[in-house]
């Protein structure tokens, strides 16, 4: 478990507007596992947990975090000027921007992580089906995307340690 007494004051905002806008370690920590489950017989929610904690302390990661809710937040409260509100409360699928965002994530680990990222997008498990109900009048544009990016590096985490431990038994 990470030691937020030693975290930075980055980290501790972007793991706060997680909490703030409903999603939790755990809720990442179950797409993991959904992305991982197939390949490791022992796989554990501790495993996917610990590995979306270590994403989370990435610089990278909490700026994407941070940026991302901020733009979510201003949308809802419509306070983004025009075509950019409507294009962010709709999440106009031409956009785009919102990918990009979650792109600096995915590539922390890797490329292993872009398919990893397309297959969660597409299926929308778990949190993400809630942050894409548009109904709740809460604006998710770019959160969905940075979640499931999360989800996406720390699998990507998950299968690089993996892999070396099984090269180490070689």
């Amino acid at each position: 478990m990470i030691n937020l007494a030693k975290t930075s004051e980055l980290e501790k905002k972007a793991r706060e507007l997680l909490s703030e806008r409903g999603v939790s370690i755990d809720n990442i920590a179950e797409l993991v596992y959904y992305l991982q489950s197939a390949y490791h017989d022992e796989l554990t929610m501790d495993l996917c947990r610990e590995n979306v904690e270590k994403v989370l302390t990435k610089r990278e990661v909490q700026n994407a975090i941070i940026t991302g809710i901020q733009l979510d937040i201003l949308a809802e409260k419509k306070q983004l000027d025009e075509p950019l509100q409507e294009i962010i409360e709709k999440d106009e699928g031409l956009y785009g921007v919102d990918e990009i965002v979650a792109f600096s994530i995915i590539n922390v680990y890797g490329s292993i992580g872009f398919t990893n990222y397309g297959y969660i997008d597409k299926q929308k498990p778990g949190i993400l089906k809630k942050l894409n109900d548009k109904s709740s009048g809460e604006c998710h544009t770019f959160l969905d995307d940075i979640v499931g990016a999360i989800a996406a590096a720390a699998s990507s985490r998950l299968a690089h340690t993996y892999e070396e431990l099984a090269e180490d038994d070689e």
